[in-house]
């Protein structure tokens, strides 16, 4: 190398005489053909005999060919045989990743497949970059499996135990809330617009209302500050004279937000789901049965945690439906929950709408505690069971002796029916038994949903 940093005369020849890789081929719709120099013609050969050619003026009888050897073809030239270039390790380690990718010439794929077969550690690099590529070609769904959460949790608690684990009964809260949490950090700040149509039942007909993305969320917080309050956590609508009701608790809500609710509504929400799970876990077993009221009626607080994961559940999937995105149902154990505390309720439902008029009037009512006159209801497929609904008390217990009536249902169809979005007559997968009775059954089950 000469002082000023450039190399010998030499070492240029040295260069310029050494193979060189050859650039990435060109796709067949970008190759100008008119541009690529063609090969040179092979030198003329020998001028052929002149019997070797048949008379064209008489093609019915040619004469045969004389007996000669033919000629071998002329030697390609150099510049079409492919060969394999000798080039060192580390060219062709870099080539790797092209190779992976099916972008290297003939001449570079046929040096790197040859290298591979001597050279184990690129070998195995190559396996690898292979193996990422088709990952890159999936046609597989890019949306996170369910129960990945769940899965992920469950393998983290078992190499270390949480020191104060959630309570089993709020385990289905915790897992909803953050499913619909991951649904609303993938959406965009336009979609939290996005209409939302709210559908339950009144009586026997079928009610809506319309929000957007943003006011669901924001009817979820308002509900769950029910348990927020009997936890004595602050209310999201304020400790004074703020109603029970769920309904009126979200037209509050709703009429008190000046301008429409945005993106800011998560926060609050997800942070008022983490205190009450948080102090659900820290308040110890006694705190399960602490009441929860909502005007009409009153559960125990593990019993209202599972009715708003289920709310939790159904409002994410009328999210997923307005924003088109993919939201699958809970895990079956959380599922069949969800369907034990609707079965609990239904007595309760057929009595209220008894007192109504809107039901059956009851035909044979026993002593508190007593087998009573009872539907079987037969849950099948995902969190699937077994219950049987007293009719004519809720006193009563249901049982197998006394069933004048089976309704078959499927477990997703029930819950859709319980939230009112299904009509009873379009519920029931198969009926047997006292017609009335599958009636009442059915249409209390739809009285279950409420805003």
């Amino acid at each position: 190398m000469s002082g000023d940093g450039r190399e010998s005369e030499g070492g240029e020849e040295e260069v310029r005489g050494a193979r060189r890789i050859p650039g990435p081929r060109g796709a067949a719709d970008d190759l100008d053909l008119e541009s690529v120099p063609l090969p040179p013609l092979p030198p003329p050969g020998p001028a052929a005999p002149a019997g070797s050619v048949p008379e064209q003026s008489a093609p019915e009888q040619p004469p045969e060919p004389p007996e000669q050897s033919v000629p071998e073809p002329p030697e390609a030239p150099e510049a079409l045989m492919t060969s394999v270039p000798d080039l060192p390790h580390r060219v062709l380690k870099s080539l790797l990743g092209a190779w992976a990718l099916s972008a290297c010439s003939a001449e570079e794929t046929a040096a790197v497949e040859e290298h591979l077969t001597v050279c184990a550690p690129c070998a195995d690099e190559a396996l690898r970059l292979r193996d990422a590529v088709g990952l890159l070609h999936t046609d597989a769904s890019l949306d996170l499996d369910p129960t990945l959460r769940s899965r992920v949790m469950d393998g983290c608690l078992g190499r270390r135990p949480a020191r104060i684990p959630v309570p089993e009964w709020a385990a289905p809260y915790d897992a909803e809330t953050a499913r619909l949490d991951a649904l609303l950090r993938d959406i965009g700040d336009s979609e939290w617009h996005a209409p939302v149509r709210l559908r339950w039942f009144e009586e026997e007909r079928e009610v809506s209302r319309r929000t957007t993305v943003a006011g669901v969320i924001g009817h979820l917080m308002a509900v769950d500050g029910l348990l927020s309050a009997a936890l004595g956590l602050d209310d999201p609508l304020g400790n004074g004279d703020a109603p029970l009701d769920p309904t009126e608790r979200t037209e509050r809500y709703w009429s008190s937000t000046h301008r429409p609710p945005t993106r800011a509504v998560r926060e609050p929400w997800r942070a008022q789901s983490h205190e009450l799970i948080r102090t659900a876990s820290f308040a110890g077993r006694n705190v399960a049965e602490a009441s929860v009221s909502y005007g009409a009626f009153a559960l125990p607080l593990q019993d209202a945690l599972l009715d708003r994961a289920f709310e939790c559940w159904v409002h994410g999937g009328d999210i997923a439906d307005a924003v088109d995105y993919p939201y699958e149902a809970p895990s079956a154990a959380h599922l069949h929950r969800m369907i034990d505390l609707a079965a609990r309720l239904l007595p309760a439902a057929v009595a209220g709408r008894r007192r109504s008029g809107l039901a059956g009037p009851a035909k044979d009512l026993v002593t508190a505690g007593a087998p009573g006159r009872s539907v079987h209801l037969e849950i099948e497929g995902h969190g699937g069971g077994d219950w049987y609904i007293a009719l004519d008390s809720p006193a009563a217990v249901g049982s197998p002796e006394r069933a004048v009536a089976q309704v078959a249902l499927d477990g997703v169809e029930f819950c859709r029916l319980a939230a009112g979005h299904i009509s009873p007559v379009e519920a029931a997968a198969g009926q047997e038994g006292d017609r009335e009775a599958i009636r009442d059954v059915l249409f209390a089950t739809a009285s279950l949903s409420r805003l």
